[in-house]
């Protein structure tokens, strides 16, 4: 009896996707299964036919060749699907396992090498070494690969040897009826090698704990929270395996003078009731630890803000830089004298609306707010 097409045994067309066929194949698999259909032998004929045009189909090679040539690219000893429950079946019917359960294949060679874990290491800085950068040691505790043994986990003479019984695959397979299922090597945990002689340095494990002395380079600009990643500088793998990564979170430290806000710096400096009303100049310190003049001028208000550009924070890994405010406070005078109230008094006796206009202005508005109420005041 001819064979039927592959394409018509998965019900879908010739120009259907690798996730349509895989789709058609477990939805079909799970119907005529011989489990669900027991003693049904057009059900278990089906199910062989199924598979096998899976078999080929899921193949990129094999379903090129048939297209081209048929069932014809499969005889006289080409390889192909079975129709048979051999092997293919068991890789074929994991497919429905991953799609369904979530189970891995495993198909792949254990190697008994194991990349080695990430560290984290938290560095504290001031506001000043994020503007300047810094070149910074660290000391950590980690884990190294073993000298006496280069890693291997073996004793010096010796090699690890493959795994008996799952023979270095590092997963073994059980059946149980028609389905083939996988489990890591309970002998070797899934390593796919076994050492008869540990190395007495490491025990086995091809690493130890040591302190290690690392240079880090802190870029001028970081900003609070920045994590650098030191390639290849965490725990050494296991049994040789390649090392981790380093990864070093900054924090910076508040600063008693400058606020930040992105490259931008901000501070407040207080002057005295007399420079702010006839004007004057002040001194402000700045981050790269210089000094600047700012200009203030006749009768500047509390609060009002004086850009220095360029005085700020340097944007990381660009050639430019933010800008420093700084925020003027007028101070009012505490702990006068006698002779000093007097003063005050004569001063606020001669002032007019012109001297303090928004003083002024602020009680002609309350006067007639009163007013359009019909309220005297005491």
């Amino acid at each position: 009896m001819a064979k039927r097409c592959y394409y018509e045994s998965l019900s879908v067309e010739r120009t259907a996707t690798d996730g349509d066929i895989k789709a058609a194949f477990r939805k079909q698999a799970m119907q005529c299964h011989p489990d669900r259909n027991p003693g049904d032998k057009e059900a278990e004929h089906r199910f062989k036919e199924i598979n096998e045009a899976y078999e080929v189909l899921k193949d990129p090679d094999k379903r090129a060749a048939y297209d081209r040539f048929g069932h014809a690219a499969f005889e006289h000893g080409m390889n192909g699907g079975g129709a048979g429950f051999g092997a293919d079946f068991g890789m074929a019917f994991t497919d429905i396992f991953e799609g369904i359960f979530g189970m891995s294949s495993g198909r792949g060679r254990g190697s008994g090498r194991e990349r080695g874990a990430d560290l984290r290491y938290n560095m504290d800085i001031t506001l000043r070494e994020a503007f300047a950068g810094k070149a910074a040691q660290i000391r950590i505790p980690t884990s190294v690969t073993c000298e006496a043994c280069s890693g291997s986990g073996a004793k010096a003479g010796t090699k690890p040897k493959t795994c008996q019984m799952c023979g270095g695959h590092g997963r073994v397979r059980q059946a149980q009826g028609f389905f083939t299922l996988e489990r890591t090597c309970p002998n070797c945990q899934g390593r796919g090698q076994s050492i008869d002689s540990p190395c007495g340095s490491c025990g086995g494990a091809g690493r130890v704990t040591r302190e290690r002395t690392l240079a880090v380079n802190i870029p001028a600009g970081v900003e609070d929270g920045t994590r650098i990643r030191l390639a290849n500088e965490g725990e050494a793998g296991v049994r040789g395996g390649p090392p981790g990564d380093l990864y070093i979170f900054l924090s910076i430290e508040a600063h008693p003078f400058f606020q930040r806000e992105g490259a931008d710096l901000h501070c407040r400096v207080p002057v005295s009731m007399v420079t702010a009303a006839t004007g004057g100049d002040i001194e402000v310190p700045t981050i790269d630890g210089n000094k600047s003049r700012v200009k203030v001028p006749e009768g500047t208000q509390s609060g009002r803000r004086f850009r220095l550009h360029g005085k700020g924070m340097p944007v990381l890994r660009a050639r430019q830089s933010g800008d420093m405010y700084v925020q003027v406070v007028v101070e009012t005078p505490q702990n006068l004298t006698k002779k000093q109230r007097e003063l005050l008094a004569e001063f606020d006796r001669l002032s007019s609306s012109s001297t303090q206009p928004e003083s002024t202005g602020f009680l002609g508005k309350v006067k007639d707010f009163l007013d359009g109420l019909g309220t005297r005041t005491n």
